[in-house]
């Protein structure tokens, strides 16, 4: 267990290495943020002098160095463009995503799973079909349109619910199916195939020769022996989700980390965008950590030496 945990610990910090590195140099090459920074009747000596405020003066390996040490004492810097520390400014931007993750998630996983055990066990039913074809729908609409077709039809047409921003838990009704329902249509397939695939085996054979019930069949042995790969397309879908959300919140005016990034790339202000994307990637890897971990509660023959990989 020690030598599990000390192996994943190193792989997650040679990820966290590679994005920060990634990140670091992939933004350099979209320009010099200080033009947009200052007004347009600013001389070049004006330009000049905020580029060494700035510290963007300085030989580029002399900045990466600069930021892994910054990284490495857990400091985000400040903002290009609003001189505010930039964990300050995520902080106040994360319940907003918090939340919609979470409603995304609670409706990919409320409708996702029940539907994917409903099409595997009733597979011979008449409504297969249409529930299938409703899954591949969900899993083809680009999340934008079906976040558009919402707003136009149950925001604008009828009028039933906001159309953008916050405010109540009915702002929170669109954002959060536009943002599950690609996650739901995952969640389904996922559960599908696991229980098709337990169904097949000789223990579910033998447990309705001896007259099991389906109901007491699928709580006692499909449930549980179905949920190894259903934890880990969870832990992948989380981090979707966060990615997701950049798409939503553009759309919806939702006031999170995703229109955060997305104000920042345009203003080129580095540094949010870098605390974002590190947020990023640390939530992915712990959903991966954690799902490995959860491996030995469902299945314990599943060893946490290196085999769950």
């Amino acid at each position: 267990m020690g030598y599990f945990l000390l192996r994943r610990l190193w792989q997650s910090l040679i990820t966290l290495f590679g994005v920060m590195t990634l990140i670091f140099f992939i933004q350099r090459l979209t320009g010099d943020p200080t033009y947009l920074l200052v007004p347009e009747t600013a001389t070049q000596q004006d330009i000049e002098a905020l580029r060494h405020a700035l510290g963007l003066d300085r030989p580029l390996v002399v900045q990466y160095l600069d930021f892994l040490w910054q990284m490495a004492r857990f400091d985000l810097g400040t903002s290009y463009v609003q001189n505010v520390p930039v964990s300050t400014i995520i902080l106040s931007r994360l319940p907003y995503t918090l939340q919609l993750a979470g409603g995304a998630l609670l409706v990919a996983v409320a409708i996702g799973l029940p539907l994917g055990l409903i099409l595997a066990i009733g597979s011979k039913s008449r409504l297969t079909s249409p529930l299938m074809g409703m899954v591949l729908a969900a899993q083809s609409l680009p999340t934008f349109w079906s976040g558009i077709l919402m707003i136009m039809f149950f925001g604008v047409f009828l009028g039933w619910l906001p159309p953008s921003g916050t405010g109540s838990w009915l702002n929170l009704i669109m954002p959060s199916i536009a943002l599950g329902l690609l996650s739901m249509a995952t969640f389904a397939r996922i559960m599908r195939s696991a229980v098709i695939d337990e169904m097949s085996k000789d223990y579910i054979r033998s447990a309705r020769a001896r007259g099991v019930g389906t109901r007491r069949l699928v709580i006692r042995h499909l449930l549980r022996n179905s949920a190894i790969p259903v934890i880990s397309i969870t832990a992948i879908e989380i981090s979707q989700l966060l990615a997701g959300a950049v798409i939503v919140e553009t759309v919806f005016a939702w006031p999170g980390l995703g229109l955060l990034t997305v104000q920042s790339v345009v203003a080129r202000d580095f540094v949010i965008v870098q605390g974002v994307v590190m947020l990023g990637a640390v939530v992915t890897i712990a959903m991966n950590f954690l799902a490995d971990l959860l491996y030995s509660l469902v299945d314990p023959r599943i060893r946490l030496n290196g085999a769950t990989r």
